[in-house]
């Protein structure tokens, strides 16, 4: 039965870091909840071995959902945890970075392959993700399962964004919620838009999350500095708070060298703003929809600064661009499925990993 499934979900952080790992598993455990599942969320990020295997020895997990396959997949293959999860039936779910990045590191393949190969169960949630796994591990391909990511606001606490960074009311606000890391792109598009402030000077941007990286957030950081007077870097913005945040913003920006299916995307989208994303392949679905869809912002060449500013100034001078781009929000929005549509598929797919373990 579903409400017998103990459910133990691995992912890289999770609450109460921000990121959108953390994100993604805490969607999955309330609504796996909901269904009556019993869940338990660890990181595998800095993660202490013995501890892990002793939250596994106590919960005696039914199935095992590894999220990201390279931060948290490889711990099955790392002894003396390996031997200690090797009864354990395996859902993964690849990263962005495991297929946009991981691939081009030598030695990284042959271990992506060893942890698919392990796994009972690989849930996409990007048609484009599944189309590639299937042609990069073809021995897989059976077991690779497309689970549609559905969406839902976790909670509805008020964010005076504008107030807390000091924007006024007649200011231009891009708004960028992201762990600040390299693969975000952070400090690129900071600097892409001092160009902008210089052209159009009401502009201001907000970077919302934590410091994932300690050079990079170090660099970002004085660069902030120096660009006080139209910058600001918060906090991350609690998780109940993030539908009011975006109200906040004219503009959200993606400016990431490597993605998935975005939350940011997704839940610009949700609330009706335009968006301004790096034209990589994670981003164009969220962003230009399916054939005959309107988009719902616009996409730049990340390599290219020049595209990226102007755009940005498109964005700026044209109010009618803007609300074509949010009416294409709300009916995308619209169009998703709801959110026990995708619990549903991930349940379906932890029975599939269940029966292949199953002598």
């Amino acid at each position: 039965m579903m409400s017998q499934l103990r459910i133990l979900i691995l992912t890289p952080t999770a609450l109460p870091t921000i990121t959108g790992n953390a994100m993604t598993a805490e969607r999955w455990r309330q609504g796996l909840l909901r269904e009556g599942c019993q869940v338990e969320v660890l990181t595998t990020r800095d993660a202490e071995i013995p501890k892990i295997g002793q939250a596994v020895a106590r919960f005696r997990p039914d199935v095992m959902h590894v999220h990201h396959l390279f931060q948290s997949g490889t711990l099955l293959m790392t002894p003396p945890l390996a031997e200690q999860l090797q009864g354990i039936p395996v859902v993964a779910t690849p990263a962005g970075t495991d297929l946009n990045q991981d691939l081009r590191v030598e030695g990284k393949m042959g271990t992506l392959r060893a942890i698919c190969a392990r796994v009972g169960a690989i849930v996409v949630q990007n048609n484009w993700f599944a189309r590639l796994m299937g042609d990069l591990f073809p021995a897989c391909e059976r077991r690779i399962i497309y689970v549609p990511k559905s969406f839902f606001w976790l909670g509805d606490e008020p964010c005076a964004l504008r107030e807390q960074a000091k924007v006024g009311p007649n200011d231009f606000l891009f708004f960028l919620p992201a762990g600040v890391r390299p693969v975000k792109g952070n400090l690129e598009g900071l600097l892409a838009l001092e160009k902008v402030h210089q052209r159009r000077r009401r502009i201001r941007v907000v970077f919302a999350g934590p410091a994932l990286d300690r050079d990079y957030s170090a660099r970002f950081q004085e660069e902030i500095r120096r660009l006080q007077s139209f910058a600001r870097w918060l906090p991350a913005v609690s998780l109940p708070a993030m539908r009011s945040a975006y109200q906040e913003a004219d503009i959200v920006l993606n400016t990431s060298f490597s993605e998935g299916l975005s939350n940011v995307l997704i839940e610009a989208i949700a609330s009706g703003k335009p968006l301004l994303a790096a034209d990589i392949e994670g981003n164009r679905w969220p962003i230009q929809g399916n054939l005959g869809d309107r988009p719902c912002g616009l996409l730049y060449d990340p390599q290219n600064m020049d595209d990226f500013i102007a755009k940005a100034i498109r964005l700026i001078d044209d109010e009618a661009l803007r609300s074509a781009l949010a009416q294409a929000c709300q009916e995308r929005a619209a169009a998703w499925p709801p959110p026990e549509v995708e619990i549903k598929g991930l349940i379906a797919a932890y029975h599939q990993a269940i029966n292949l373990r199953t002598p």
